[in-house]
């Protein structure tokens, strides 16, 4: 006799984009062995700069020897560490994540918890409960967050017509249809810079999101995953910052308020499986540790990781230079495409 989660006939994989990937694999695209195939467009893997990584690596010995002025770390590393996290990693992501929202916030490592983002819909939700979330949105989350934890996800439906942008009407209709299926809505997740759409929300947006999470006393989750390769205005602007614009870390919201961020997309890393959940809820970020240890990174992933974003002048450099090159692959994407109208 299985679990109910086994015995389900869906996958959370039902969506087109899922079904494209399986086509994908069946009959991928190589320019040699298969010209006709197909190419895959919906994996958002950066490589045009993994060369930087690699002269990073290439010059700092010491991290991928583990070893600190020579000195072998495996023994360290081997044995047993603390869920929490290596200090000296939260510590440096917490500095990187606020200079990437340009020093407007500021995050303490002790609220830095080193897992998945679905995690923090276990601590806030569970069957029955409901997120709202602003079309079109990343069909993963149809797996991620649905699939797996048994909430609901309602849509709020946005249009082309004002740039996708989010409405107090398009929230509260969103809200409403949520309560017409007897869900109980327990938070708004965005992603902020956009997937799929690249956006980025405006103040008044934000504005709006927070004013309605106030309103309703619901969270207000924003996955951040994108904030380090944003490379023409309007800028972003983390949650975080448009709440202490509005001055209301002192009220119950701030405990509502929780950034998903990774290291996957800005740095291109996705196979070392770095994520991470901010929460200024300590109920929150509890759980959230207590239930890291199901998906620990390795003491390894986090020494080497840590090396590399200590370095000041590289994490600026090659932010810099990452942000150039993102901007010049989509400009040659606009050139290409329009040639084909």
């Amino acid at each position: 006799m299985l679990s109910s989660k086994a015995m389900l006939d869906g996958d959370g994989e039902e969506s087109p984009y899922f079904q494209g990937w399986k086509e994908y694999e069946k009959n991928p695209y190589d320019d040699v062995q298969n010209p006709t195939g197909i190419i895959q467009m919906g994996l958002a893997e950066n490589q045009l700069s993994l060369d930087l990584l690699k002269t990073w690596i290439e010059n700092n010995q010491d991290a991928t020897r583990l070893t600190n002025n020579w000195e072998s770390m495996f023994q360290d590393l081997a044995l047993f560490q603390d869920y929490h996290g290596l200090p000296a990693f939260k510590n440096v992501l917490v500095e990187f994540m606020a200079e990437i929202r340009g020093n407007k916030a500021s995050f303490d490592p002790r609220n830095l918890v080193l897992m998945a983002g679905e995690t923090l819909t276990f601590c806030i939700a569970e069957q029955g409960d409901a997120f709202l979330l602003p079309t079109p949105y990343y069909p993963g989350y149809d797996r991620d967050l649905k699939w797996r934890t048994g909430v609901e996800l309602v849509p709020i439906h946005c249009s082309s017509s004002n740039g996708f942008k989010v409405t107090k009407l398009a929230l509260e209709e969103a809200y409403e249809h949520a309560k017409k299926l007897s869900l109980n809505v327990k938070g708004v997740l965005i992603t902020n810079p956009s997937k799929p759409l690249g956006t980025t929300m405006s103040h008044v947006e934000l504005d709006e999101l927070i004013a309605f999470a106030v309103a309703k006393k619901i969270h207000l989750i924003s996955d951040e995953i994108f904030s380090g390769t944003v490379f023409e205005n309007p800028s972003f602007i983390s949650i975080i910052e448009a709440v202490i614009n509005r001055k209301l870390q002192k009220t119950d919201l701030w405990s509502r308020v929780h950034v998903v961020y990774s290291l996957s997309k800005d740095f291109g890393i996705p196979g070392c499986r770095v994520g991470m959940i901010y929460s200024n809820n300590e109920r929150v970020v509890s759980t959230a540790t207590k239930m890291s240890s199901y998906g620990l990174i390795s003491s390894q992933t986090q020494y080497l990781l840590s090396k590399l974003l200590s370095g000041k002048e590289f994490r600026e450099n090659y932010l810099k230079e990452n942000r150039n090159r993102v901007k010049e692959r989509r400009e040659m994407m606009v050139v290409g495409l329009g040639e084909e109208e």
